[in-house]
């Protein structure tokens, strides 16, 4: 026998403890429980025994849901009164409680019996409910019930006996059997008003069997058949049932038309925010009352590539112009955005366009930097019109070029001044030759002279120049770049060689001072330069350090390494001297060189002294949105701040449009134009078949492979899918296609915009507007 006090002292058991006590008991095999409780839930529910034995609980001073959800073969007594919710979703148990219970009691129940020996409270026997599968359950109460008593019953069966009720109007409470569905519910005593869909009917033989049958048990487990006598005259008693669907009276069906007329909007509560024309909708519907429409939003995206392209190059157009067989025009198309495509695109640059490529998340990257190659030859006609205009370059580099570009491009007339004796910046005198052709770079530097730019090298720009070009030119872009070695306070920094100056050497073809054990502080790209050098001018060893992970490209890491040079990090440096170079945690690397190349800032001192020139660190300039520091100056490239060499030619692109603008007389700028990226989950891969062993070819080839995120590829999905033929393909004069949807056909469904592999169908809410109701109109 399994026996518990709940209260030792002040100390009270909790549920959980308690129910998980019951629960081991019971599957080692007890069946008998004595339980003091103190107010603890659901005791007796839901349990079995492992051999199908009966399980007898005997509870004092129970919580609520005494018996929830209660098996069959659990029996439960209570000795006196319980909360509420005794009873609880029963399905099986036989729960006797010899008090009152409290609200709610058989609540759900679906099967077993619960016999109180008292009154129930509020909402007694609410949703009781039978599976015709199981036997129905029974809820007996020796004297009356709360109001609200079996709401929504669905089922089982109902003992109300009223004794010890004289002084109640209804032994129901008030409200009884608001909702009930099935069941019966039979009562002793007054019962007040009911519901109109309720019956009060009196006892049959039927009824009568199941009280008389019933009754000795309930009596008996109560402790009270001295009763039975008083209990049992039946013709004290009632019973109440809901009204069969035989009995309703059916309602005459509404003139759902006459309703939406006369009271749904016209002077109803939503008559000022609900505008009903009065037309019956079918369930597909086109024009006014689609709930959405298609848009064919053609090139109003960015695709990845050009979005995450510095330079903004829309590769994915140069494809489309490669798909309709026009190769020239696909090769002159990033001209128009970049000077560079063979030297930086297709030479030098880490092409996050690359990475961010939608084909390369289905199986490899379209070969951008390799179709930008393709262009690296490609002529351009000079500008047929000229404006007259003057803008001088201060700066030789791929941002002051670029700018150049444009503006020339634009009819112009540019010169760019560079004190170096070779214009190009560091794609002339600072990235190896191993790194980037020569002659690839001269080419496309003559490309910029035949549009019509002027180089001048070897042109220091002081503050006496820089004002005689201000005076001379109707505007002028500051591109000088970063010009000298970055470095930190260390100690011995006077044993250092500076990196920048150490590779212009090399590409000049001089022979810089080389030891045989090299240190490279700096192991981003400049870092693999200066190893690439290092080992070209003679080292044995060469050793790049840095406080951080690599942020060299991977192919120019495994090169290095390929030369036999290790990179270590994180190495802090602290501490130069002639044999080395040592870490703050004391390791010490032997080198007879130290060479720096974490970077490079600019030098602006030709800038005259003005309250407008801002600079972050005294050291970038910091210009305005339009990029411009002065009025009709303007500023491009690593003056503002460090950055790759796409991210240069994009940032004189930037400029030379507010240059541009400015030479026009514009009162104000129009912004640069800049699309968002087209959503992902907008483009249907599923179009585009995998390829598991790739063998790429020629760039120029991959126009079938290119997913045109957010640029039509013309592959009729849209066209071919529609089931109401609503949308009409049409083909222009100068050879572009459009995609149209009617109205009239198109029912919204949603499927053009489902196919479309390019994500330029786009679904969105029915923006027309429903004309308003006359409220003058007749009903």
């Amino acid at each position: 026998m399994f026996e518990m006090e709940t209260m030792k002292g002040h100390d009270r058991m909790s549920t959980q403890d308690l129910l998980l006590a019951i629960e081991k008991a019971v599957k080692e095999g007890e069946t008998e429980f004595h339980i003091a409780a103190s107010g603890q839930h659901d005791i007796g529910g839901p349990l079995w025994h492992p051999e199908g034995k009966t399980l007898h609980f005997y509870v004092t001073n129970p919580g609520q849901r005494l018996g929830s959800m209660c098996l069959p073969g659990t029996e439960i007594f209570v000795q006196g009164s319980t909360s509420a919710d005794v009873g609880w979703l029963n399905a099986g148990g036989v729960i006797t409680v010899t008090g009152d219970a409290g609200d709610t009691a058989g609540h759900c129940s679906s099967g077993g019996k619960i016999f109180i020996g008292g009154r129930g409270g509020t909402r007694t026997g609410s949703l009781m409910k039978h599976d015709p599968l199981y036997e129905e359950p029974e809820l007996w109460i020796l004297k009356n019930v709360g109001s609200f008593s079996f709401e929504f019953m669905g089922g089982g069966r109902a003992v109300v006996c009223g004794w010890d009720s004289e002084s109640f109007e209804s032994v129901l409470g008030e409200r009884p059997c608001v909702g009930m569905v099935g069941g019966v519910v039979y009562v002793r005593g007054p019962i007040g008003k009911v519901p109109k869909d309720i019956k009060k009917l009196p006892l049959d033989e039927q009824d009568i069997a199941f009280l008389e049958g019933g009754m000795d048990e309930f009596l008996e487990h109560i402790g009270k058949p001295e009763l039975k006598d008083d209990l049992t005259n039946w013709d004290d008693w009632q019973k109440l049932r809901p009204l069969t669907f035989a009995e309703k009276k059916p309602k005459p069906a509404p003139n759902l038309a006459e309703f939406r007329k006369r009271e749904w909007v016209k002077g109803g509560i939503f008559s000022d925010v609900a505008h009903d024309d009065f037309v019956v909708h079918p369930t597909l519907n086109h024009g006014l009352y689609r709930l959405r429409v298609p848009s064919w939003n053609n090139a109003a995206y960015a695709a990845p590539c050009e979005f995450n392209c510095p330079t903004g190059i829309p590769t994915q157009l140069r494809y489309k112009l490669l798909r309709n067989g026009q190769l020239e025009e696909a090769l002159q198309l990033i001209l128009k955005y970049s000077p560079f495509p063979g030297s930086v695109c297709g030479s030098v640059c880490p092409n996050p366009c690359m990475d961010a490529c939608t084909r390369g998340s289905v199986d490899e990257p379209i070969q951008i930097g390799g179709l930008g190659y393709k262009s690296a030859f490609t002529k351009v006609e000079p500008p047929k019109e000229h404006t007259g205009k003057k803008v001088a370059v201060i700066g030789g580099g791929v941002a002051g070029l670029s700018a150049a570009w444009q503006l020339a491009r634009k009819g112009h007339s540019v010169t760019v001044y560079d004190d170096a004796a070779h214009i190009g910046g560091k794609l002339e005198q600072v990235i190896p030759r191993g790194r980037l052709s020569h002659e690839l770079l001269e080419a496309e530097l003559g490309r910029i002279e035949s549009v019509g730019v002027v180089f001048q090298p070897n042109t220091k720009v002081d503050k006496a120049k820089f004002a005689k070009l201000q005076q001379d030119n109707d505007a002028v872009i500051v591109a000088t770049g970063g010009t000298k070695s970055r470095y930190f306070n260390w100690e011995g920094v006077e044993n250092l060689t500076m990196g920048l100056e150490y590779l212009k050497q090399i590409n000049r073809g001089e022979k810089p001072a080389t030891g045989k054990h090299v240190v490279v502080i700096g192991a981003g790209n400049s870092g693999m330069d200066t190893c690439r050098g290092a080992y070209e001018m003679g080292a044995e060893t060469v050793v790049a350090v840095d406080v951080q992970k690599p942020a060299a490209f991977q192919k120019e890491i495994d090169y290095i390494e390929g030369l036999g040079g290790k990179i270590v990090w994180p190495f802090f440096t602290t501490k130069i001297t002639k044999d080395g170079v040592y870490a703050n945690d004391g390791r010490f690397i032997p080198a007879d060189q130290v060479i720096v190349s974490i970077g490079e800032a600019p030098e602006l001192d030709f800038l005259p002294k003005d309250e407008h020139l801002k600079f972050f660190r005294d050291t970038w300039i910091i210009p305005d949105a339009h990029q411009e520091i002065l009025p009709g100056v303007f500023t491009a490239g690593d003056t503002i701040k460090p950055g790759r060499l796409t991210d240069a030619i994009g940032s004189g692109r930037k400029a030379a449009w507010y240059a541009d603008q400015y030479l026009a007389g514009a009162s104000a700028y129009k912004p640069f134009p800049q699309k968002k990226q087209i959503p992902a989950e907008c483009l249907s891969k599923e179009y585009f078949e995998k390829c598991h062993h790739c063998e790429l070819g020629d760039p120029v080839d991959d126009k079938t492979r290119c997913v045109s995120c957010g640029t039509c590829r013309d592959c009729k999905m849209c066209l071919e899918s529609c089931p109401e033929k609503a949308i009409t393909r049409i083909e222009h004069e100068d050879g572009t296609k459009e995609y149209v949807s009617d109205p009239a056909r198109c029912i919204g469904c949603g499927i053009c915009a489902g196919v479309c592999p390019c994500g330029v169908w786009t679904m969105q809410d029915n923006p027309e507007k429903i004309p308003m109701y006359s409220t003058g109109a007749k009903a």
